[in-house]
């Protein structure tokens, strides 16, 4: 199950960095253990490596190839890592110079799911074409206010790329939600369904509407959709102990498994490449040495 997850994670991150590549921006992604590292511009939060630890032990040149390639745009390595991926990775990440910033945990509910109650005012539609500008300000503007609750998040992104990365995320398929309280929008959320997994993402309330169901209509009018459209397993990623995290497990959700993240930094890459570098050089020169040693005995 944690295998279907991490794939569904590294397809929404690929096709959501292939889409900033289409608008101009880098969208970088190289496969690496049966997942991708992935750097779509510069400050975005898709510049990481998902769905690792599935598909074998990669070569150390992978690690190098791809620290070489970030460290080339000034991108820090960030990897997420599924505490049920193969060992051996988180091994491999902390000797390289690895560091740990936090975690997020994995839900999971499965489908379909009981009815749920919508709070009385609350109204939940697919937003149209001619909405995603305002679905984008929305749920960037719910992201710009957290609810301070559990613990802290690792990073924060400027407000134009987290609007440009919602904007690639409905570029690769993630279905925009908009949810208006009395009239009014009050929130918005989004779902992508990839191979039966229904992934609920972006989900925020306008911080002047929470406390009043909204975030409980979004997910209700998701999981009715997931479960129509035949996918058997509903996940939502959370911060450990937020509001959101205990909102879905009211919900029904279960933990399934938590993500460490991991960073290697930019300049980190930079210096360990002259290290390794010199140590080539140095290597070279001793088998120099020997080759000509070793001649007169020929």
């Amino acid at each position: 199950m944690a295998k279907r997850i991490e794939a569904a994670e590294a397809d929404l991150i690929v096709a959501a960095t292939e889409a900033a590549r289409a608008r101009g921006a880098w969208g970088l992604v190289v496969p690496i253990a049966g997942g991708h590292a992935c750097a779509a511009e510069a400050g975005s939060p898709m510049n990481k490596v998902v769905g690792v630890g599935f598909g074998g032990l990669p070569e150390v040149e992978v690690f190098t190839d791809i620290e070489r390639r970030f460290g080339g745009l000034g991108v820090d390595v960030q990897v997420e890592l599924c505490n049920l991926a193969d060992p051996g990775i988180a091994t491999e990440l902390t000797g390289r110079g690895y560091r740990l910033v936090g975690f997020e945990n994995v839900l999971g509910l499965a489908l379909p799911a009981a009815p749920r109650r919508t709070a009385v005012g609350v109204e939940i539609r697919r937003a149209d074409v001619d909405e995603l500008g305002a679905w984008i300000d929305t749920v960037v503007e719910g992201f710009a206010h957290p609810d301070g609750v559990g613990v802290p998040g690792h990073e924060e992104f400027p407000h134009d790329i987290v609007a440009r990365a919602f904007g690639d995320f409905a570029t690769a398929g993630a279905i925009a939600y908009l949810a208006r309280y009395d009239g009014v929008v009050a929130g918005g959320a989004s779902m992508r369904l990839t191979a039966g997994v229904a992934q609920l993402t972006g989900a925020t309330t306008v911080a002047s509407f929470r406390r009043r169901g909204v975030q409980s209509a979004l997910l209700a009018a998701r999981l009715d959709e997931a479960a129509a459209a035949g996918a058997d397993i509903a996940v939502v990623t959370t911060a450990p102990g937020s509001t959101s995290q205990k909102n879905v497990q009211r919900s029904g959700f279960q933990l399934l498994y938590t993500r460490a993240v991991l960073v290697r930094d930019a300049d980190q890459g930079v210096a360990g490449m002259a290290a390794g570098a010199a140590e080539k050089t140095h290597a070279v020169s001793h088998t120099a040495e020997a080759t000509t040693a070793s001649a007169p005995g020929m």
